[in-house]
């Protein structure tokens, strides 16, 4: 049912926590549109698509920095990213939609009794904007927020524990990325890898992965194992 689980074993896991962006939903066209509004607005050349799939994971900041030339070290830097954060707050949902099959994965865990979260490096009113409109079964939402160090630090993983009332021993991470990896390496936390987000396989692996979803539901296989 699943490429691979984890064949240690961990105490019963009964929190899941999500990446947002490649995780759960599938934003990319609506984040390349913003970037490539903003960089046309400083007369600076276009990104590809695959291109800002692969500047995503590390927060908004991080991404225009990858996205302008020279970064932040090129004059117009400041008035490009604030381009992209007006672009983009009113053009979030253009695109935007959630997987499938996420939809019902959330409600097959809250039906199992799973407590729910999502922290993503995305901006925090963003974020809890996003869970609100799609995602009602998830009870905890933390996004970039102001003296929270964000991901890979482990901070807004035990402050979404914190709020659940939950330990790491019970959770897993699950995301996209690199990023989401080192994050749940960071916050002692076992990861699920998925394999429809920003990042293939090969380059998952090369960052330590070693449970992999193809699938959504493939996740409560996955769960079931860590908790045989």
């Amino acid at each position: 049912m699943f490429e691979k689980a984890a064949d240690k074993k961990n105490e019963k896991i009964t929190t899941v926590i999500f990446d947002l962006d490649g995780t759960l939903l599938n934003t990319l066209e609506d984040l390349a549109a913003a970037v490539n509004y903003a960089l046309a607005a400083c007369s600076m050349p276009p990104r590809t698509i695959n291109e800002v799939r692969q500047f995503v994971g590390n927060g908004i900041r991080k991404l225009m920095i990858r996205a302008v030339p020279q970064g932040e070290e090129n004059p117009a830097f400041e008035k490009a990213f604030d381009c992209f954060k007006r672009y983009y707050g009113e053009h979030c949902n253009d695109a935007t939609r959630a997987y499938d099959g996420i939809p019902e994965l959330l409600q097959e865990l809250k039906k199992s009794g799973y407590a729910l979260a999502i922290v993503s490096n995305k901006i925090d009113s963003a974020v809890r904007d996003l869970n609100a409109k799609y995602f009602p079964q998830v009870e905890v939402a933390i996004g970039d927020r102001e003296n929270l160090k964000r991901k890979p630090e482990p901070d807004s993983v035990y402050l979404a524990l914190k709020e659940l009332g939950r330990t790491k021993e019970e959770a897993v991470y699950v995301g996209d990325s690199d990023v989401d990896l080192q994050t749940a390496k960071n916050a002692g936390l076992p990861c699920i890898s998925v394999l429809w987000g920003f990042r293939d396989k090969e380059f998952l692996i090369e960052q330590g992965a070693d449970t992999f979803a193809k699938t959504p539901m493939e996740i409560l296989g996955i769960l079931a194992r860590m908790n045989q």
